[in-house]
């Protein structure tokens, strides 16, 4: 039987990639008590890493766009630390994003809305959360964003 999150995700269009593995020496994920603390995840898509800088290379659209892979890929590692169920999330706690960015870029929020948009599209209410959003002078392979996740579960 499909779960309720899994029927959104159909109803949305959305396919979740398989989680990705970690690309240095940390786990994807780790849960303690009903929290799971995702590591950071870059913007992937079907097509590879979406690499650039936010002010200079992207714009904010492309930002918000880039976002959203990070949402899907959170979404992913969730789903693996519930062993499959996504329905056992109870809330999405706290997101924190890194925007890739030249140091005069003011839209810092606007790229990581993408992210949390798009998990409470998936989740409704309990996809609300607390949320901080940085620019930084480079991540990891030049991806335009990287954002982590504390999510509580049943």
């Amino acid at each position: 039987m499909t779960g309720k999150i899994d029927a959104r995700l159909a109803e949305l269009g959305i396919t979740l990639p398989n989680p990705p593995a970690p690309a240095a020496a940390y786990t994807p994920f780790v849960k303690t008590g009903n929290l799971v603390f995702v590591s950071g995840q870059v913007c992937q898509g079907p097509d590879g890493l979406v690499v650039g800088k936010l002010g200079r290379d992207m714009d904010t659209a492309a930002g918000y766009e880039a976002a959203k892979l990070c949402a899907l890929s959170l979404m992913a590692q969730a789903k693996a630390a519930c062993e499959g169920d996504l329905d056992r999330v109870v809330r999405v706690v706290k997101l924190l994003g890194l925007v890739n960015s030249t140091p005069d870029f003011p839209d810092h929020p606007k790229v990581i809305n993408g992210c949390s948009e798009l998990l409470g599209e998936v989740f409704g209410e309990a996809g609300v959360h607390a949320r901080s959003a940085f620019g930084v002078a480079n991540l990891p392979f030049g991806v335009a964003c990287e954002i982590e996740a504390i999510f509580e579960i049943a």
